[in-house]
């Protein structure tokens, strides 16, 4: 449930920021107990805007703020 909330959260700040972005949760099976963000770029390429692979405990310290994405997408697009 808290992997479900924190997605819902960071897409809807990533679609609250640029309204064109398609925003895919889980296309492809999760890691365990893991959260990453990541942009597919048209050309295929993929940059890596979150990971919380190897942060924590506590366990808040593996989910990002929604600001946090949307300002690493906005520097990637950059």
């Amino acid at each position: 449930r808290v992997f479900g909330r924190n997605a819902a959260a960071v897409s809807e700040a990533l679609r609250g920021a640029m309204a064109h972005l398609a925003v895919d949760i889980n296309p492809r099976p999760p890691r365990r107990n893991s959260f990453e963000v990541s942009l597919v770029k048209e050309d295929g390429s993929t940059v890596e805007l979150w990971s919380g692979i190897g942060k924590g405990p506590p366990r808040k310290l593996k989910f990002p703020q929604p600001e946090t994405v949307v300002e690493a997408l906005k520097s990637s697009l950059a």
